[in-house]
């Protein structure tokens, strides 16, 4: 079996939280229990969910999440010269605002030490001769996007007034994580953005251009940190993105197909694979893999975690089928389109339809790729 994600059937890294741990989590935070009692909570539900995970017939294992409030912001906080703020409003998603939290600049940055690596200290010792562990974590542009958000900006730019330099200590840090995770014995990393999905939204690019800003400008400064992270990284170290347009509690943030950035992402990043939304309109046709080098394996999120109803099979198929148009099927993955709880907050869904829709995934992946879907 290969060490390497993708797998045909793969998925994305979050997932549901039992109510025990957002309980336990809550006591944390109110002072009812010390830390070391959540991390007791934590390890054992982690555990848990890696016995499902495998149970379920995969070969990539996380922890859900599981020790975080979001995807993104927790690893933010781990990065030194970077703190926790709360606003006084979220992001403001199609039917629903976020929880209030942002990363806020406070001086140099660098990434030594960061509490993620013992978080996949702890995964990692479920590897098997079927599974591997897999680290997911927000590209090193979401990182970037974040420190100018809002109010944030004014702090960045008196911190950073040349902005490459921000850029150029922020790709530092990340490879001083990706090189702590190597010497863990990760293999596995996923840098999750959703910068890209900002981009096409038509509505997030008009208020941008209105400031001056130009495709090449925003599109150019995201690759070029996301790259620049990656520079000297180890050959058998698999970095992969996933591009999402938002999923907090099953809303979205963001529409619009893939055309304004396939040019820099799908050509020009180099990672080994992408996990791409693709399950429902928002997210447009699959003729922007035509975009995509040929040293790339694409996954393709068919199959949606933001409601409870099962997508039919055979509706899925014809859509791989469509995508082979572009992308041959040797280089073709099947996932859902994002994890089930990018937030602690968790999609719509219960936790058995949660298992329902990777049950769903792993059959049409059998149909599709037959033997070497395993």
């Amino acid at each position: 079996m290969s060490l390497h994600t993708p797998f045909r059937y793969d998925f994305v890294g979050s997932f549901l939280r039992p109510e025990e741990l957002k309980t336990a989590r809550k006591k944390y935070e109110e002072g009812h229990i010390s830390h070391d009692e959540l991390r007791k909570t934590e390890d054992r539900l982690i555990t848990e969910l890696i016995e499902k995970q495998k149970k379920a017939g995969y070969h990539v294992i996380t922890d859900g999440e599981f020790r975080r409030a979001y995807w993104h912001l927790d690893f933010m906080w781990g990065l030194q010269g970077i703190d926790h703020v709360e606003l006084s409003h979220g992001y403001f998603f199609h039917g629903e605002e976020t929880t209030h939290g942002t990363a806020r600049c406070t001086g140099k940055i660098s990434g030594e030490n960061h509490p993620f690596v013992q978080d996949f200290l702890f995964v990692k010792q479920f590897e098997d001769e079927n599974t591997v562990a897999k680290q997911t974590i927000p590209a090193p542009a979401q990182t970037l996007a974040e420190l100018y958000r809002e109010d944030n900006a004014a702090i960045t730019k008196a911190i950073y007034p040349d902005e490459n330099e921000l850029i150029e200590d922020l790709a530092a840090a990340y490879r001083t994580v990706l090189k702590d995770l190597y010497q863990a014995g990760c293999r596995n990393v996923q840098f999750d953005d959703c910068t890209w999905g900002m981009i096409v939204d038509d509505g997030y690019w008009k208020a941008r251009v209105g400031n001056g800003v130009t495709l090449e400008e925003e599109a150019g400064k995201y690759l070029r940190v996301n790259n620049l992270a990656l520079e000297g990284r180890p050959a058998d170290l698999a970095v992969n993105t996933h591009i999402c347009r938002g999923n907090y509690h099953s809303s979205y943030a963001c529409s619009g197909p893939y055309d304004r950035v396939a040019d820099y992402v799908f050509a020009q990043e180099n990672i080994d694979a992408l996990y791409l939304e693709f399950d429902d309109a928002r997210s447009g046709g699959f003729a922007p893999l035509a975009k995509v080098s040929p040293d790339k394996k694409v996954v393709l999120g068919l199959v949606t975690t933001k409601n409870p109803e099962l997508e039919d099979e055979d509706t899925v198929i014809a859509r791989i089928r469509e995508a082979e148009n572009y992308i041959p099927l040797e280089r073709l993955y099947l996932s859902p389109q994002c994890g089930f709880a990018s937030c602690e907050i968790g999609n719509r869904l219960s936790q058995q339809q949660q298992w329902d829709k990777l049950a769903l995934v792993r059959r049409i992946a059998k149909k599709v790729w037959g033997e070497v879907a395993d």
